[in-house]
């Protein structure tokens, strides 16, 4: 118990030291009869960690050395991905290139077509790109036909998807965004890391200065479900705001302040200063939190026809992957709630583990560094 708890621990700190953020790309698809119309954004990094692009390494890629590489970006990439239309294979050319910046960088803007023999009711995507240098990386589709939107993620098990043309039901759509709310609560290691370091001492109680463990299960039970509630009725809101565009804040502002609640939820369990209401704190910083949902949800596309069906199955989603991790955690918390391990090395080292962690991610993205971000 006391091992799996330690490995949980080192999973949710290490892990994101290596990459706070996946890699992820961008593939946009719109079909117009036998032609479909693509957008590819991907990342510099990724790119340049693949076939090169800093020339100088001078540590920056510029327009110059972007230009430079079209040909090669284009080979590179239309050579993993392949697209039919009723069993009949589509022919890829690049037409254009541009540069885009996301939250976590610039993106090589690679705009294609596919001209398709044949036209049928089903698409057919096989999607290669970095799965042999990176097999965390996942391709994000968003595929559109007339009105109607759907989305799809690619991933080394999942290369190979096929997608129906044909109007998708309500339910289809509800679920589709639901799968994607549980898949980025669970990639989003800084969100992830603020619910822990507000949860870690739900077992506990302050007493002289000192963590004792609590007495009973319900106070603790109680705890979390204030913190967890306050939390999800905090992104909730800002979520829903930001995604049908009534607010709007500087990604910057968002992600760093995001870092920030990080480092103030770990910092409090080792020096005190909302003692027993950290729910506040979890609905304040929840509020944040929320922008940084919205832009994952804006990313992926949002349907027209169907917001308010996308929007509640991605929220929905969200909420089931925390509650999945709470109800890991709580047992093996309680578990060893009386340790001398649970109080001084999960609870306390934990804690300065995780504001150590989120202190560089607030400088990198404060101040546009690369610390420890490849």
């Amino acid at each position: 118990m006391k091992r799996l708890l330690v490995f949980l621990l080192l999973s949710l700190t290490l892990l994101p030291a290596l990459a706070h953020k996946p890699s992820d790309s961008y593939l946009s698809l719109a079909v117009d009869g036998s032609v479909v119309r693509g957008q590819w954004d991907i990342a510099l990094r990724d790119l340049d960690f693949a076939i090169g692009l800093d020339s100088n390494a001078d540590g920056a890629v510029t327009w110059g050395e972007l230009k430079q590489k079209h040909k090669d970006i284009e080979a590179y990439a239309l050579s993993r991905l392949a697209i039919s239309s009723g069993g009949s294979a589509c022919s890829l050319a690049a037409t254009e290139h541009l540069v885009d910046d996301h939250t976590d960088g610039a993106y090589e803007v690679l705009r294609f077509e596919a001209r398709c023999p044949a036209t049928g009711d089903t698409l057919a995507v096989r999607y290669g790109l970095f799965f042999d240098i990176d097999p965390q990386h996942k391709g994000l589709l968003r595929l559109q036909r007339a009105s109607t939107v759907g989305t799809g993620v690619f991933t080394p098990e999942a290369a190979s998807q096929v997608f129906s043309l044909s109007e998708p039901s309500r339910w289809q759509q509800f679920i589709d965004y639901a799968a994607q709310g549980v898949w980025h609560i669970w990639i989003g290691y800084d969100h992830i890391l603020f619910l822990m370091a507000l949860l870690l001492p739900a077992v506990a109680v302050r007493v002289a200065r000192h963590w004792e463990p609590v007495p009973a299960f319900v106070p603790a039970l109680i705890s979390v479900a204030k913190i967890v509630t306050a939390f999800t009725v905090a992104h909730s809101i800002t979520l829903t705001l930001a995604t049908l565009g009534l607010v709007s804040l500087p990604s910057r502002l968002v992600e760093s302040t995001i870092a920030l609640s990080v480092v103030l939820a770990a910092l409090n369990n080792i020096y005190p200063l909302f003692a027993e209401k950290r729910w506040l704190m979890a609905f304040a910083f929840g509020l944040i939190h929320g922008f940084g949902f919205a832009s994952v949800l804006s990313d992926l596309g949002l349907p027209t026809g169907t917001l308010a069906v996308a929007l509640v199955g991605f929220n929905l989603g969200v909420e089931a992957g925390q509650l999945t991790i709470v109800c890991v955690f709580l047992p093996l918390a309680w578990a060893l709630r009386a340790t001398r391990f649970y109080q001084k090395v999960v609870l306390l080292g934990g804690s300065a583990l995780i504001a150590l962690l989120a202190c560089i991610w607030l400088a990198e993205r404060a101040f546009d560094l690369k610390l420890i971000t490849p």
